[in-house]
C-alpha cells in the first residue's frame, strides 16, 4: 500500500492527511502526524473525505436534460460541444450580458478553480457575478476595504501570546474558525487559559466552545451597539492607547462622536445583559497585558456585519492591541504582496440599480439578488454557470430561487453531487475531489496562526468521467475559439500564478511537493510592519471613522436599527443559524458518516420559551414568518438567551432522489425562513441577512 501527503479540502485550516493508495484506489485517510504544523489533527469532516470519494451518488459523468425532464449521461466531447452551441445562441440573441455565475463555497479551497473559471468567464464578458461569499463573509472584505484600505488585511489574534481573547459570534470547537486558519483552535484556547489568561465568547447561545472559556451572553444582532458602548467606556475612562492613536489613527474625533450615543446604560436592554456587565468587559479587555479579538459568522450574517467588523477592529486599535505581541497580528504568509493586491476605493464599487443602490464586494453581486436579476425586465440573466454551489438551498428564498432557474435558457452546473440546484440544469458536470485533483492551500493566505504552504498532486486518478475544473473551463474555451490553459504544448503551467505568488518563499510549487508532507513552513507572525507594510489607505493611517459608511448611510441605519431593536416586543422569537459539528453546509449531507445520528435539523428552543408556546423536547412546530414556514422537530437548550431559537442549516433535500441518504432524510431548509430579494442583505457588503430574524412558532396539532 502507499501513502501519499495531501490535505484536507473542507476548511481553512488546511489539516494535513495521509491517503491510502491501493492498486490505484483511495483505501483509507488518517490524520499527518508528521504535519509540521497540523501535528497529526484532523476533524471528523476531513476525514469523511473519504466517503465522499466513494460515494456511489457522486456525479460520475456529464449529464442532459432531457425532453421529459429527465437526465441522461453523454460523453464529454457532446456535453462540450453542446454546451458551447447554446453559449453562442445565447450570445446571439442577447449579448454577453444576458450571462451570469454563482460560486459557492467550495472554490475557496481550489486553488486551481479560480484563475480557470476567471479566465472563462472574463473572455466570455460575464459580468454579473454571484458567489457563496455573500452569504457569510462579504462584510469583512467591505469592513477591511474602509478600515485598512484593502480588502485582504484581517489580522489575527497572537493565540500563542495573548492575555485576553474575545470571540465574538464563533463556536471554534465545531466550525474550527473562518478568516483564522489553525488546525486545532481548542487546544490554542486551553493554551491562553493555562498561562493565566481568559477566553471570552460573546453570542446569544452557550456554545460547546464555552466549556473552555467564559461566555457572555447577548441578543442576536447587537454586537454592534456591545463593541460601540466599549469602545465608549473605554474613551470616557481614559484607557485608549494615546501614542497609537497619535502616530497612526485618521478620524479619531468621528468615532468618538458615533460611539458616544451608545453608552451601557442606554445600550444594555438591548444586548440583553447589564450595564456594568458591558462596562466591565471593557476595562478588563483594555487592562489585559495584551488583548486579541475574533468576530465570525454568527456577527457576520447579522444587519450590521460590516459595522460590527470595523468596530471590533477599532476596540482592539485604540487599546494598542494591533500589531502587538499577544494582540491581532497581520498573517504576511508566502504572498507579501497581498495587501497591495486587495487595495481598492470601497466607494468606487457602489452604483444604483433597478434594486435600488447596491455594490459589487471582490466582484461579486448580492447573493439575494440573484432571482430577481434572473427575473429582471430591463436586463434579466439568460444562461447561468453555477459551480460547486447550491444556491436553492443557501440563499434565503428557495421558491423565489427555483421558479428563477427554470425561466433560464441555459444552465450549467459543475459539482461533486447533483444537488437541489442541478435539478434545474440543462448540463451537470462532474468535477474532481480534492483526491483527484493537485492543490496548494491558498485558501488561509495571510489567517494562518502559523503560515505554512502545502502542494500536493493527485492522490489517486478522477474516477470515471470527473474532471477538475481547470480541464472542464479549458475544454468550454477552446470549443469557443478562445485562448485556454490548455492550448499549451506539453503539460499545462497549472501552477504559473502560484509560482509568481510564492516567489518570496525562494521556491516553486514543484519545489514544495517534494518536500516532507509535500509542505514548508514560513516565518511566524511577528509584530512591528503593520503600519509601514500592511495598510493601503491613502493617508497609511489606521481608518477609524470610514466616510463611506457616512455616504451609504450606515451609521444612520446603526441608530434607526437600535431604536427599532428597542421597541421590539418582549415575547418576539429570534432565530439563529446553529453550527452542528455533524453537518457542513449542504455539500456533505449525503454521507451517513459526517451526520451520523443527527439526521434531521431540529429547532432548539430555551426551555421557557418552549413551555410558554407549550411543546417540550422531540415535539413537532410550525415556524414562519413573511418569508416561509417549515415543519421541524424541537430540541430544548437552556444555554440559549431567552427568545432565541437556533437551528442549523444544509437541509432540504427531499426533491433530490439522486441524493438517496439525504432524500431520506433530509430534514427542512431553514434558509425558506430568510428573507430575500432588495433590502434582504447589508447595504455595505452584499451581505444577506441570515441570523436575528424574527419568526412565530407554534405547535403542530395532533
Amino acid at each position: 500500500m502507499k501513502e501519499v501527503s495531501t490535505f484536507c479540502r473542507i476548511c481553512e485550516p488546511s489539516c494535513g492527511l495521509i491517503a491510502e493508495v491501493e492498486d490505484g484506489e483511495l483505501v483509507g485517510v488518517r490524520p499527518d502526524a508528521e504535519h509540521p504544523v497540523t501535528k497529526g489533527f484532523a476533524c471528523n469532516k476531513g476525514l469523511a473525505g473519504l466517503d465522499l470519494h466513494r460515494d456511489p451518488d457522486r456525479l460520475d459523468h456529464p449529464l442532459r436534460r432531457r425532453a421529459d425532464g429527465r437526465f441522461e449521461a453523454i460523453s464529454w466531447e457532446v456535453a462540450i460541444r453542446e454546451i458551447a452551441e447554446r453559449i453562442r445562441e445565447v450570445q446571439s440573441r442577447h449579448g454577453t450580458k444576458a450571462f451570469a455565475s454563482y460560486i459557492g463555497n467550495p472554490s475557496a479551497f481550489n486553488a486551481l478553480a479560480g484563475p480557470a473559471m476567471g479566465s472563462f468567464l472574463g473572455q466570455l464578458g460575464v459580468r454579473k457575478n454571484f458567489s457563496s461569499g455573500t452569504q457569510d463573509c462579504a462584510n469583512k472584505f467591505a469592513g477591511a476595504e474602509a478600515v485598512y484600505g484593502t480588502s485582504t488585511c484581517h489580522p489575527i489574534p497572537d493565540f500563542e501570546h495573548t492575555d485576553f481573547l474575545l470571540v465574538l459570534g464563533s463556536n471554534p470547537q465545531v466550525s474550527r474558525m473562518s478568516f483564522v486558519s489553525i488546525s486545532d483552535p481548542m487546544a490554542a484556547m486551553r493554551g491562553i487559559r493555562s498561562r493565566g489568561g481568559r477566553v471570552v465568547y460573546v453570542g446569544p447561545r452557550t456554545i460547546e466552545s464555552a466549556r473552555r472559556g467564559e461566555m457572555f451572553l447577548v441578543q442576536p444582532g447587537t454586537d454592534v451597539y456591545l463593541l460601540a458602548a466599549m469602545i465608549e467606556e473605554i474613551l470616557a475612562s481614559g484607557r485608549v492607547d494615546e501614542a497609537v492613536v497619535a502616530a497612526h489613527a485618521a478620524g479619531f474625533d468621528g468615532l468618538a462622536e458615533i460611539v458616544r450615543a451608545y453608552p451601557a446604560e442606554r445600550v444594555a436592554s438591548v444586548v440583553g445583559t447589564s450595564a456594568e456587565a458591558i462596562r466591565q468587559l471593557a476595562r478588563d479587555f483594555a487592562d489585559a497585558p495584551s488583548a486579541s479579538a475574533t468576530l465570525s459568522t454568527g456577527v457576520n450574517m447579522g444587519r450590521q456585519g460590516t459595522t460590527a467588523y470595523w468596530l471590533m477592529q477599532m476596540l482592539v486599535f485604540l487599546t494598542g492591541n494591533l500589531d502587538r505581541r499577544g494582540g491581532n497580528l497581520y498573517g504576511r504568509g508566502f504572498y507579501p504582496a497581498a495587501p497591495r493586491s486587495g487595495r481598492t476605493d470601497p466607494s468606487k464599487h457602489f452604483f444604483d440599480s433597478e434594486w435600488g443602490r447596491i455594490r459589487k464586494i471582490r466582484g461579486s453581486l448580492p447573493g439575494n439578488l440573484m432571482a430577481d436579476a434572473i427575473r429582471s425586465e430591463a436586463d434579466p440573466i439568460r444562461a447561468l454557470f453555477v459551480v460547486c454551489g447550491n444556491p436553492v438551498l443557501s440563499v434565503g428564498g428557495e421558491a423565489a430561487m427555483r421558479e428563477a432557474l427554470e425561466a433560464l435558457e441555459l444552465l450549467v452546473v459543475v459539482d461533486l453531487y447533483p444537488n437541489a440546484t442541478a435539478e434545474h440544469a440543462d448540463y451537470v458536470l462532474p468535477a474532481a475531489d480534492g483526491f483527484e485533483r493537485a492543490d496548494l492551500n491558498l485558501c488561509g493566505l495571510g489567517l494562518q496562526a502559523r503560515p505554512f504552504v502545502q502542494v500536493c498532486g493527485p492522490v489517486v486518478e478522477p474516477r470515471a468521467d470527473r474532471k477538475p475544473e481547470w480541464w472542464i473551463f479549458g475544454r468550454l474555451e477552446q470549443a469557443l475559439g478562445l485562448d485556454s490553459v490548455l492550448d499549451a504544448d506539453g503539460a499545462p503551467p497549472l501552477f504559473g500564478r502560484l509560482d509568481h505568488m510564492l516567489r518570496a518563499t525562494g521556491h516553486t510549487a514543484a519545489e514544495i511537493a517534494k518536500a516532507p508532507s509535500g509542505t514548508i513552513v514560513l516565518p511566524s507572525l511577528e509584530p512591528g510592519r503593520f503600519y509601514d507594510d500592511v495598510i493601503q489607505t491613502e493617508d497609511g493611517r489606521v481608518a477609524c471613522d470610514p466616510p463611506v459608511f457616512h455616504a451609504e448611510g450606515a451609521i444612520e441605519r446603526m441608530e434607526t436599527i437600535f431604536e427599532s431593536l428597542a421597541d421590539e416586543p418582549g415575547e418576539r422569537l429570534k432565530l439563529i443559524s446553529k453550527r452542528e459539528p455533524s453537518m457542513h453546509n449542504s455539500w456533505l449531507q449525503n454521507l451517513p458518516k459526517v451526520r451520523g445520528r443527527h439526521r434531521e435539523p431540529r429547532m432548539w428552543l430555551h426551555p421557557e420559551d418552549a413551555s410558554r408556546i407549550g411543546v417540550g423536547e422531540g415535539d413537532r412546530v410550525r415556524a414562519r414568518n413573511a418569508y416561509g414556514e417549515i415543519e421541524v422537530a424541537v430540541a430544548l437548550d437552556p444555554g440559549l438567551a431567552k427568545g432565541v431559537v437556533a437551528m442549523p442549516h444544509g437541509g432540504g433535500f427531499s426533491g433530490s432522489p439522486a441524493l438517496r441518504f439525504a432524500a431520506a432524510r433530509p430534514g427542512e431548509n431553514v434558509n425558506r425562513l430568510l428573507p430575500h430579494g432588495p433590502g434582504s442583505f447589508e447595504p455595505l457588503s452584499g451581505q444577506a441577512f441570515m441570523t436575528g430574524i424574527p419568526v412565530e412558532v407554534e405547535p403542530v396539532a395532533g
